[in-house]
């Protein structure tokens, strides 16, 4: 959790906008595939020129509906679309259609858990838009160097999830936005791929003394599209308010960019209110009109949501809510989890498992392709749980399989690294490994904890990584205790 500085608490509100898998855009029949040529992938309608009128997509009120019943939000019955007026050079219409005061969803919630604890983040609205079109630097496919508009991304559709300024730290930032993306993904409505920017989130952020009940000064950074760069965003905009605080410099409300090369950031403008935009229904599009049994349709429709998911695993396999979390995150590795524990008599062995080495391999969000079959993953869980191997020999299994194949009990028995479970095989090493070590033993008896580790390290090196590591905590534990 993030640091307070001289008692300033940071107050965060987070706007994600989420790009929905629809094989159309929200007003009119053109694709929406990532990276087409530029400018192919656009029409009269989307470019917004004289005379062409816009027809709403059907899908993209399902999607956006399933996105609020799956964060608990209510659905209005009546809803329009607005005119949200600004310039820019990748919005030719000079006007975005997006939702103002009658939004489709209103009033949910993302429960997150971490290490710092369980906590409910509000969710203020979810609305549909139409994404911008996108701006281009550095040199076309003439080799002309310049700033380019490509209209491709123009009229795409969006869901923009606004939540309350409930986040008092980076980290509770992060986890909400992958519990969020969880359950996105969930659903079936975005891939929330966030390095094409089909998932991306801009900060609200402000700082305030710990213990007021009134809101500083916020400011806004844009379009950041890794957990990561949120985490560093955050924390330097916070230091930065916190300095300007304390030295009595008045904060500005403005938008800032984040530099990922420098962990700074630095003004792009003066931040807008809702007044500047201007907005008005627009004069082209009805009523947003959904029926009582449309909306329980599609909540009948609902998958396994991850919450579900992770009261099953504390109820069923007795995991805690932290690891249960972690599994929950991504789709992909919760429905791994859930076949691989149908393999093996011990769960929590399988979840740590996961948690440490798959992540380790996929990537932290379990995304990357799993290249370890669920049968093999079970093997070596059950091998691990009945002391056949250790948690170091399982590492190496799994790497060793992940790259090559093969079976886990063949590669043990041919290598010959089953665990050393032999309590006077052990007790010989770690009394070898005390007569040559004197002065790390006598650093761990001066209170030095870190010296254990290095002993430990020389008993494992001993057994060529296959001592029972518990075992010779023990023995170590009573040998130093006693001397």
């Amino acid at each position: 959790m993030t640091e307070i500085i001289h008692d300033y608490e940071m107050v965060i509100g987070l706007e994600v906008h989420c790009e929905l898998k629809t094989e159309s855009k929200i007003f009119c029949g053109c694709g929406t595939a990532f990276g087409a040529k530029p400018n192919t992938q656009c029409c009269p309608v989307c470019t917004g020129m004289p005379g062409a009128l816009p027809v709403l997509n059907g899908k993209v009120v399902e999607y956006a509906i399933k996105a609020g019943l799956a964060t608990s939000c209510d659905i209005a019955r009546y809803s329009k679309q607005d005119r949200k007026n600004y310039f820019y050079p990748d919005l030719p219409k000079a006007y975005q259609i997006s939702q103002f005061d009658l939004p489709l969803c209103t009033g949910g919630y993302v429960d997150i858990e971490g290490e710092y604890g369980a906590k409910r983040i509000g969710i203020t609205r979810i609305h549909i838009e139409e994404d911008a079109g996108k701006l281009v630097h550095g040199k076309n496919s003439d080799g002309e160097e310049g700033a380019f508009i490509d209209l491709n991304r123009c009229g795409v559709p969006l869901i923009e999830i606004v939540s309350e300024p409930d986040i008092r730290s980076a980290a509770e930032a992060v986890a909400y936005l992958k519990k969020l993306r969880a359950v996105l993904l969930y659903t079936g409505i975005s891939d929330c791929r966030m390095n094409e920017g089909s998932f991306r989130c801009d900060v609200n952020l402000s700082v305030r003394g710990k213990g007021s009940k009134e809101f500083g000064t916020r400011t806004e950074m844009k379009n950041l599209n890794s957990f990561q760069f949120v985490a560093k965003a955050i924390e330097q905009e916070y230091k930065r308010q916190v300095k300007a605080a304390e030295s009595g410099e008045k904060i500005i409300q403005e938008t800032r960019r984040f530099d990922s090369v420098s962990g700074t950031t630095s003004a792009m403008r003066i931040k807008e209110d809702a007044d500047d935009y201007r907005y008005f229904p627009d004069p082209d599009l009805m009523p947003i009109v959904t029926q009582e049994s449309v909306i329980e349709a599609y909540k009948v429709s609902l998958p396994r949501l991850p919450d579900e998911r992770k009261a099953e695993y504390m109820e069923k396999y007795g995991l805690s809510g932290y690891h249960s979390e972690l599994l929950i995150t991504g789709k992909q590795v919760s429905d791994y989890f859930d076949e691989a524990v149908k393999l093996t008599r011990y769960p929590g062995q399988l979840a740590s498992i996961i948690i440490s080495d798959i992540f380790r391999l996929t990537g932290s969000d379990g995304d990357g392709e799993i290249r370890l079959d669920r049968a093999a993953l079970a093997e070596i869980s059950d091998m691990l749980g009945d002391d056949v191997i250790n948690s170091s020999t399982a590492r190496k299994l799994i790497s060793e399989i992940w790259e090559n194949g093969g079976s886990p009990a063949a590669l043990v028995e041919e290598r010959g690294l089953t665990q050393v479970n032999d309590r006077a095989e052990l007790e010989r090493v770690a009394g070898e490994v005390i007569r040559e070590n004197e002065g790390s033993v006598r650093d761990f008896q001066n209170g030095k904890d870190a010296a254990l580790k290095a002993l430990m390290g020389k008993a494992m090196a001993k057994t060529g990584g296959r001592g029972n590591p518990v075992m010779l905590q023990e023995i170590f534990d009573s040998k130093l205790k006693n001397n």
